[in-house]
């Protein structure tokens, strides 16, 4: 058993960065829906794809009444980058700061790829209810249709 938050339990509100400078926390979407995806890097494969995915099907995410935000630890100027050479409309937060919401889930954690270890995203998705109560919890996602399954739950809750 862990001592991160689940299922019915609440978001730590720890501020993120976007980019142009503005801070951004979970309690600032309390009383609207949120989904607020984490991943592991700008501009690689899967990530891209995911990112692309969501921004897709923003327009039903903004129908449903919910909010999106995705999360990696790239600064808020390759995030701007990213999103101007992808067109996307998923807003983007850096959560780099050491102790980020991200290591309070959890989720930031020691990985292992050839051998080598290093720390990482493991990739995550959140479905936030208007209490600011964790709803759902994907864990470690596969892209190929997650934004649709995210979008089928949200639209549910």
């Amino acid at each position: 058993m862990s001592d991160f938050p689940g299922e019915g339990g609440a978001l730590p509100d720890i501020a993120m960065e976007m980019p142009g400078g503005d801070a951004v926390k979970p309690s600032d979407f309390k009383g609207g829906k949120l989904v607020i995806f984490f991943y592991p890097k700008d501009n690689t494969p899967g990530c891209t794809t995911e990112n692309i995915d969501f921004s897709a099907l923003k327009p039903e995410f903004d129908k449903a009444g919910v909010a999106l935000l995705g999360v990696s630890k790239d600064p808020p100027s390759k995030h701007e980058k990213f999103i101007a050479k992808h067109n996307l409309t998923a807003p983007l937060a850096s959560d780099a700061e050491e102790n980020g919401l991200s290591d309070a889930l959890g989720i930031w954690t020691e990985k292992k790829n050839y051998g080598r270890t290093y720390m990482g995203m493991v990739r995550t998705t959140y479905l936030v209810d208007t209490d600011g109560k964790i709803a759902k919890v994907w864990n470690k996602v596969r892209v190929k249709g997650h934004a649709q399954d995210v979008l089928e739950a949200a639209q549910a809750l």
